[in-house]
């Protein structure tokens, strides 16, 4: 099976960290040779957050380049902007609706852009715009944000065909938590 790279990216304190440990996990224990990396930058600080997961038959480095990725998983809609150049042709963005302000705009610099998705879209990204935070909070608390956003991810895996085996759903469901 050729390498697959994921991206996961969001602001510091959503939990992009944890999913990328979680992902990661998960494709190992399903027999794939997985290399997971983080960079956190001013993430403590609400700043971007942008972890790697690369699995296949063998990976032989964490990191994602611009143009590489597969799937790019956006917690918020802003950094799906900023980090859809390493999207690969016929990649797909999966892409949380939240929407939260950072510094220039909450200190009245600049104002949100209002067009972020139709811009991915007219440049060609496959966009999966989810409202995350909704489902999350239907089943109880906003922290499983990461939680909708990676299940999403895993419809999409176990959609798709390729040369060797996406993770099973009966894995996916057991290592869910409950």
């Amino acid at each position: 099976m050729k390498t697959t790279n994921v991206m996961i990216v969001g602001v510091g304190g959503q939990g992009s960290l944890l999913a990328s440990k979680l992902l990661g996990r998960l494709l190992v224990d399903e027999g794939y040779d997985v290399k997971v990396s983080e960079v956190h930058g001013m993430s403590q600080r609400g700043g971007s957050v942008v972890t790697y997961v690369r699995f296949g038959d063998k990976v032989y480095s964490p990191l994602i380049t611009e143009g590489e990725a597969d799937y790019i998983i956006s917690f918020e809609k802003l950094e799906a902007a900023r980090w859809a150049p390493c999207l690969r042709p016929g990649g797909r963005i999966i892409v949380n609706t939240q929407e939260i302000d950072p510094m220039p705009v909450i200190i009245g610099q600049t104002e949100y852009p209002s067009d972020i998705l139709e811009e991915l879209t007219s440049k060609g990204a496959a966009i999966d715009a989810v409202d995350a935070l909704s489902v999350a909070l239907e089943a109880g608390s906003p922290k499983a944000v990461n939680i909708v956003l990676t299940r999403d991810l895993q419809s999409t895996l176990t959609s798709r065909t390729t040369n060797g085996s996406p993770p099973s759903k009966k894995r996916w469901r057991r290592n869910s938590p409950k």
